[in-house]
Formats: structure tokens, C-alpha cells, sequence
């Protein structure tokens, strides 16, 4: 099983090395978006620093959510899914191992650039931990309870417009809390990202995974 796992998750590494238009649409998304704003307040150093971390995180999960329709649904259309469901990983690792490849392919890119970005926003350079530790917290549960959309709407027509309406009201908590973090010089924001985080974690690949087998059938 272990083996399975590694594998599938080296193959969608891979893929999006290969197909980088994911990657690249997500990080373009995040660095002009981001900029474009930093040109419209600079001017006001300090509007610019308080708007800083709402911004970055607004971004960060739009630029996520543009590329989670595609994490189940090439494999689908190419049957790829259908294989990996009949074969010795269950639907959990299946989902779990996508889950990270998304991870590390999409959000690991916005965690780099982020420090650069916070910057041009004014943001006080002691924050940028903070930043780094809330978008390490943050984007996974992101990532995860977009795979449960992503699931759910395999196969629909609209997808994506439909996994906006369906999982933008889940990610409020984590924006919120994200944010806070950022802003303030309160760990709590970290700890509520860490619980959710784990929540996540334990719930996520299930339900997707039996939207999977729903789908599939």
C-alpha cells in the first residue's frame, strides 16, 4: 500500500511538471493579482500594511481554487481514475496522495513567492513568519476540503463554477483565522488553523473518497 501511495504521488508530480499549465495559471493568478493591488495602495504605507494579510490570503485561496476542478477530474475523462479505484490503494490514499501532489505543486510556489509579495504590501517584515506558518497551516486544509468539492461535482457540467458555490463558504474559517494570525500577535488564530488542519485531515479523504465511489458507479 505504501508503495501504491508513493507511486501515485511521484506519477502526479510528475504530470504536473509535465502539464505545468496548472502551476503556472495558479501562480500567475496569485503574483499579478497581488501586485496589481500593491501598485493601487502603496502610496499609503500604512492602509497598504493593514490590508496586507487579508489580501495575501484572499488571493492565496482564489488562486487555489482556480485549479481544484482539474485534481479528480483528467484522470476521469482518460479513465486513469477508474484503474487506480480497482487497484490495491483504496479510494483514502488515492484521495490522499492527490491531495499532497496538489499540495506541493500549487501551494508550495505561493508559500515562496508569499514573502516577496507581503512586501511590496507593507507588511512589517516581522510578520513574515507568521505569514509562512498560517499559509502552512492553511492551504492544505484548503487544498483538502477542496477535494471533497472536487469530488462531489466530478462529471457535472459546470464544474468549477459549481465547486465555488459549493465549497467558498467552507473556506471562511480558515480565511478568518488566517488572517488573524497574520495581523495579530495572538497565537490562538495558529492553534484554531492547526485544529482545523487536523479535522481536515481525518475527514476530508473520507467523504471524497465516497464521493469517489459514488461517481464512479
Amino acid at each position: 500500500m505504501r508503495r501504491a501511495f508513493i507511486a501515485l504521488l511521484a506519477r502526479d508530480l510528475r504530470l504536473a511538471i509535465r502539464q505545468g499549465a496548472d502551476t503556472a495559471l495558479t501562480l500567475g493568478f496569485f503574483l499579478l493579482v497581488a501586485t496589481l493591488f500593491s501598485f493601487g495602495v502603496a502610496p499609503d504605507e500604512r492602509q497598504a500594511a493593514a490590508l496586507a494579510p487579508g489580501v495575501l490570503w484572499v488571493t492565496a485561496l482564489l488562486a487555489l481554487l482556480l485549479s481544484m476542478d482539474r485534481l479528480f477530474q483528467a484522470d476521469a475523462e482518460d479513465g486513469a481514475l477508474e484503474q487506480l479505484m480497482l487497484g490495491n490503494l483504496p479510494p483514502i490514499g488515492i484521495v490522499a496522495a492527490k491531495c499532497l501532489a496538489h499540495w506541493l505543486a500549487t501551494a508550495m510556489p505561493l508559500l515562496f513567492f508569499s514573502p516577496v509579495l507581503a512586501l511590496l504590501l507593507q507588511l512589517p517584515a516581522d510578520r513574515l513568519p507568521w505569514l509562512i506558518l498560517a499559509l502552512l497551516l492553511g492551504t492544505p486544509t484548503l487544498v483538502l476540503v477542496g477535494a471533497v468539492g472536487a469530488a462531489l461535482v466530478l462529471g457535472a457540467r459546470r464544474g468549477g463554477l459549481l465547486l465555488s458555490l459549493l465549497i467558498l463558504p467552507l473556506y471562511i474559517p480558515v480565511l478568518i483565522f488566517g488572517v488573524a494570525a497574520v495581523a495579530d500577535d495572538n497565537r490562538a488564530p495558529l492553534l484554531f488553523l492547526g485544529a482545523m488542519l487536523l479535522a481536515a485531515l481525518a475527514l476530508a479523504p473520507l467523504a471524497a473518497a465516497a464521493a469517489l465511489r459514488q461517481a464512479m458507479e
